[in-house]
């Protein structure tokens, strides 16, 4: 028994979410269910504590609200916004389970932001982004998606970090590299040439240099 209390500590710290539906069936096999809802329930609590102060800094997005929210009206999606949308009008789409929490509204959309199935062509009024673009193999792709889901008209708000003096930065502080960026030169010119190729956009307002290591992009969809 105390074996199995002690794996079972070991499992949920490890990865709660997944582990727990194979707890609960082990646990009912073994006869010591009970034992086991009470162990999780001592050690959830913990991990979500956790899980809230992992990312204790500020969002990214709260430094350029006052910026970039004038560029979001109408019907629109923050996409990986990470518990701190650009407005509480966005609709907030991110994975089930973000590996970012730098706020507290919960995920409306869960899933992959580089498909938007969810929606029509040219549907939204707008479509902002922070911190996320980066992290997509295939970015030509994501913008793709991103400009498809777009009214002619629509915007897209972009804030990524410079990939370069972001790595400078860690260096510098200390502050932890997010390994999930994909690209060593992704920059706003990087981008800003994937969306002329696809040439669905004008370009309206940027900025390359702002917030120590971040850019800002405001796009306008035009007719292909």
């Amino acid at each position: 028994m105390t074996k199995y209390i002690a794996r079972t500590r070991q499992i949920v710290w490890k990865n709660y979410l997944r582990a727990l539906p194979a707890l609960k069936t082990v646990s009912r096999a073994l006869g010591v269910e009970k034992v086991a809802r009470s162990a999780m329930n001592t050690i959830l609590p913990k991990i979500q504590a956790k899980r809230t102060t992992k990312w204790a800094w500020a969002s990214e997005t709260s430094k350029c609200r006052a910026r970039l929210d004038p560029f979001c009206v109408g019907y629109g999606l923050d996409l990986g916004f990470g518990g701190d949308p650009i407005n509480p009008r966005a609709v907030r789409v991110d994975l089930p389970q973000p590996y970012t929490a730098v706020g507290q509204y919960p995920v409306q959309l869960g899933g992959d932001a580089d498909n938007l199935y969810w929606f029509a062509d040219n549907v939204i009024d707008y479509i902002y982004s922070s911190h996320l673009l980066e992290d997509f193999d295939d970015t030509k792709a994501a913008l793709k998606e991103w400009l498809r889901v777009l009214k002619v008209g629509g915007r897209l708000v972009i804030f990524c970090p410079d990939e370069q003096r972001f790595r400078v930065h860690c260096q510098k502080t200390g502050q932890p590299y997010n390994p999930h960026h994909k690209h060593a030169h992704f920059s706003l010119e990087f981008v800003k040439g994937l969306l002329r190729e696809l040439g669905q956009t004008k370009f309206i307002h940027e900025n390359p240099d702002v917030d120590i290591y971040s850019w800002e992009l405001v796009c306008e969809k035009i007719e292909a």
